[in-house]
């Protein structure tokens, strides 16, 4: 099972640990307007999954807002900030940073991506939350990219996401041609 750090203290996750490879599990997060959001399968455009503890922190905030920056400029792909924060507080947080680019999802009902995807943080202070991880899906539903980032206090690899992420939308096939 996957780990990561908070502090430098091991942590484990837990759920069904998906790698690049795999086909993406389709599960439904709620946006910050209470709608449903499918993850997963065939979306016809990338998906790049920012994966976040709460976007109350200062870290997640400003992962927050450099995807929506930076990311929402690469074309064929679609940005969506996972976290277990309310979609109230999710609505708050992008009114009040002016988020426009990408999209949030909260997991706080029954953690269906944070478990589909082996990222619930398990233990000590920050249990029942979700670990700092980025996910590439292709637009065939293949995951293309994993970043468990090894460090929660700490940013993901902005440079590797962005170029996988690129690379992810190089191509038009949707996966279903052959």
């Amino acid at each position: 099972m996957a780990t990561t750090k908070l502090k430098g203290k091991e942590i484990k996750l837990s759920g069904n640990e998906v790698n690049v490879g795999d086909i993406a599990p389709i599960v439904k997060v709620i946006d910050k307007d209470l709608n449903e959001v499918q993850i997963g399968g065939q979306q016809g455009k990338a998906q790049i999954v920012v994966v976040v503890p709460s976007l109350d922190t200062d870290v997640c905030a400003a992962e927050a807002r450099k995807f929506n920056e930076e990311a929402a400029k690469i074309e064929n792909a679609e940005v969506v900030v996972v976290s277990m924060d309310l979609p109230f507080a999710m609505k708050r947080f992008c009114t009040t940073e002016g988020i426009e680019n990408l999209k949030t999802g909260s997991d706080f009902r029954n953690k269906e991506f944070a478990k589909a995807y082996g990222v619930l943080i398990s233990e000590g202070p920050l249990a029942g939350l979700t670990c700092r991880a980025v996910f590439i899906i292709d637009a065939s539903g293949i995951i293309t990219y994993k970043q468990i980032v090894p460090e929660i206090t700490e940013e993901p690899d902005y440079e590797e996401v962005l170029a996988a992420a690129r690379a992810a939308t190089s191509t038009s096939c949707c996966g279903t041609c052959q």
